[in-house]
């Protein structure tokens, strides 16, 4: 019996975090969970390259977009399922338990966000995070764990460079469940930003995306 996971890691200029996200992944190579690793780059300038060479990953090219970068990398995967990570991310130790109880079902998953940051801020926005995909909408650094079948269904990532994970979720409505694992973030854009104004700006940016302002228009701004 073949693994059943393919792992969809989006990179770009992401040499100082891979590795931690890889190393966290082991368990589930341990296990026989995962059959594959696609890394689909934007560009990237550093080691993330070499990074994924060494690490024996499947590499995927081309324009620097979230939402295109992983429409690239799910289109490579080949096995059942498709595990959605950032760079920046790490799947806390026994991971593997709560997804193979996932896999026995049909729905997508997404992990109960964490950073890598002790403190009320981290704490708030992490909850805010969490209770948010209760909801219905788990952003990307969550993770996602979903059958291809249904990814597909569902008409995978936009090739879009922001919200292509909520325009995802939003396909997904009422075919999205928790996972009982939480997935480790960085919290350094926050902490070089400062918690309250990255997460007013996210809060607003999502506003605004539900108002119909396009996400090119949004990534513009964002990155301003």
């Amino acid at each position: 019996m073949r693994a059943p996971i393919s792992v969809i890691i989006p990179t770009l200029n992401a040499a100082a975090d891979l590795s931690g996200c890889l190393t966290a992944l082991m368990e589930g190579l341990d296990a026989g969970l995962i059959r594959e690793l696609i890394i689909s780059d934007g560009g990237s300038e550093d080691a993330t390259l070499a990074l994924a060479d060494a690490w024996g990953a499947e590499i995927v090219t081309g324009p620097a977009s979230r939402g295109g970068q992983l429409r690239r990398g799910c289109a490579k995967a080949s096995a059942d399922w498709l595990l959605v990570l950032h760079a920046d991310t790490t799947l806390d130790p026994g991971w593997t338990g709560p997804v193979i109880a996932h896999l026995k079902g049909k729905k997508a998953g997404w992990f109960h966000l964490r950073f890598d940051s002790d403190g009320f801020p981290a704490g708030f926005v992490a909850g805010w995070a969490n209770l948010r995909s209760r909801l219905g909408l788990p952003y990307g650094d969550q993770g996602l764990l979903l059958p291809r079948a249904l990814y597909q269904s569902a008409g995978g990532y936009p090739d879009a460079p922001l919200m292509e994970d909520v325009s995802l979720a939003r396909a997904l409505k009422g075919r999205l469940v928790g996972i009982p694992v939480d997935a480790v973030t960085s919290a350094e854009k926050y902490q070089r930003a400062g918690w309250l104004r990255r997460g007013g700006r996210n809060l607003w940016t999502l506003i605004r995306y539900f108002a119909g302002v396009a996400p090119a228009k949004l990534a513009a701004d964002y990155a301003k």
